[in-house]
């Protein structure tokens, strides 16, 4: 790969958390407008890694570089990671009482080029359309942000949040975990039309191949005990899908040792 279209480059990527070592060494390479999947086994530190790159405080990186889009982000803080065009969406959004979501989207949107500078009647109507696009009541905009949602409707609020943002590189953390068929749907749209329109990139974090039904995959990359064991096309996540991650740990203990 060209280096023009390298968008993220992680090299030899360490992490912890209190003192505990969680990534060992990581590398991961993502091209501009490419979609790449993350999997292993639950507790392979995989929403680990989407958390260091975002710049998530409670991590401490110690080793390797982070770069985005050409410039070295490792020490980052992470509001400006996301104005640089990184987006991680949320394993398990929060709720936040009091806030309603039409405000808290305000809020995420300012200083964005674009959607930053809309009025409020252009900035609502633009947000009511891409509910409407993704099958979301306008009503979700009124509710307070997360209280009283399903796991469904905290994801599509979340591809909400992904077309209204438009990121450069989007790291989706297990977006599919207990969705229904709807929900399913609404989020492969949500993914869809963030690709077509913005060119956009995504790194698709995940242990169950349901959702990469529904996408066209560049890269597979498999991640073990914190550490990187292999990586290829698409067609590892039908073997995947067959024969589990039992060779892939196997190799993360001989790596270990």
């Amino acid at each position: 790969m060209a280096d023009e279209n390298i968008l993220l480059n992680v090299a030899g990527l360490s992490a912890a958390v209190d003192e505990k070592v969680i990534l060992h060494d990581v590398d991961l390479t993502v091209g501009a407008g490419e979609t790449h999947v993350l999997m292993g086994p639950n507790g392979a530190g995989k929403s680990t890694l989407g958390h260091v790159v975002m710049g998530d405080p409670e991590y401490t990186v110690t080793g390797g570089k982070i770069t985005f889009n050409g410039q070295d982000i490792t020490d980052l803080s992470t509001d400006k990671r996301s104005h640089a065009g990184l987006f991680l969406s949320f394993q398990a959004p929060v709720e936040i009482p009091g806030v309603p979501v039409s405000s808290f989207l305000r809020a995420i949107s300012a200083g964005r080029p674009g959607v930053g500078d809309m009025k409020g009647k252009q900035f609502r109507k633009h947000v009511k359309e891409l509910a409407e696009e993704l099958n979301m009541d306008p009503a979700y905009l009124d509710r307070e942000l997360g209280v009283g949602f399903s796991g469904g409707e905290k994801k599509k609020l979340e591809m909400l949040q992904l077309l209204l943002l438009e990121p450069k590189l989007a790291f989706l953390d297990e977006t599919d975990s207990g969705l229904d068929v709807d929900a399913l749907s609404v989020v492969s749209r949500g993914m869809e039309v963030y690709r077509k329109r913005c060119n956009g990139t995504l790194v698709i974090i995940t242990h169950n191949t349901r959702i990469l039904e529904h996408v066209d995959v560049n890269r597979v990359h498999v991640l073990v005990k914190g550490r990187m064991t292999a990586e290829g096309d698409a067609s590892m996540i039908a073997d995947i899908d067959e024969n589990g991650f039992e060779q892939f740990e196997q190799a993360a203990a001989a790596a270990a040792e």
